[in-house]
């Protein structure tokens, strides 16, 4: 597993090949947990860390898959935004899956792909402070999702709201988020191009490298269709 360090208090943990799918350590709280298979990888890489809190961008599986684990074992709270908090809790994630063919929402269920359900300590919402960065409410991929913004040195971190890296087909560049996956895609566009309009200096995917380049960002966001 690569871990980095991204910037100040801000270490990358690429759980999976290629930089397809990312948590985050910011400060001493993690952000986002990976998939449930991927536990054990995790608590190696964080060995000998203090962690206090965790926090989701959304809860997809590959985002909170470890979440119930990451808290049972350090003994801490789950954070995430109050639109998907049911699912969390529930463990029912097709719940924020509304275009999602029922086929592969059956499927997910016999692969236990989401993780267990955790009791969720605290909604985030705009404006908290989570590790030093500030949380932005950027609904549309999941109704809660959330970004985390760091105005000092422009350092962003928003989940799925953007692709760097395809998880499947592992093509490197911008992209949206998959529309089967997509909760509301106009408000995920919404939210790309007021990210954008942030002019982050570094931003930090959910799949993909970290990007440092605000005009290709930008450029990105202003030929995003407008319906």
């Amino acid at each position: 597993m690569l871990v980095e360090q991204v910037a100040p208090e801000l270490w990358r943990l690429a759980l999976m090949p290629r930089d397809a799918l990312n948590v985050y350590l910011a400060g001493n709280v993690l952000i986002d947990s990976g998939p449930r298979w991927a536990r054990r990888r995790l608590f190696a890489a964080l060995a000998g860390r203090t962690i206090r809190a965790h926090a989701l961008t959304h809860a997809h599986f590959d985002h909170q898959g470890s979440s119930h684990a990451v808290c049972e074992h350090f003994d801490i709270p789950l954070w995430c935004g109050a639109g998907d908090r049911d699912a969390v809790e529930s463990g029912d994630l097709s719940r924020i899956l509304p275009n999602a063919p029922a086929m592969v929402i059956r499927v997910g269920r016999r692969l236990a792909l989401a993780g267990p359900a955790h009791t969720v300590a605290r909604l985030l919402a705009e404006g908290d402070l989570v590790g030093g960065f500030t949380v932005l409410e950027v609904p549309g991929h999941t109704p809660g999702s959330l970004a985390y913004w760091r105005e000092r040195d422009r350092v962003l971190i928003l989940g799925d709201v953007l692709f760097h890296r395809n998880p499947l087909t592992w093509r490197r560049g911008l992209a949206e988020p998959f529309v089967r996956a997509t909760f509301d895609r106009a408000a995920n566009r919404a939210a790309i191009r007021r990210l954008a309009a942030l002019e982050p200096a570094l931003v930090c995917f959910g799949h993909g490298p970290p990007l440092r380049d605000p005009e290709g960002l930008g450029a990105f966001a202003a030929a995003l269709p407008r319906n």
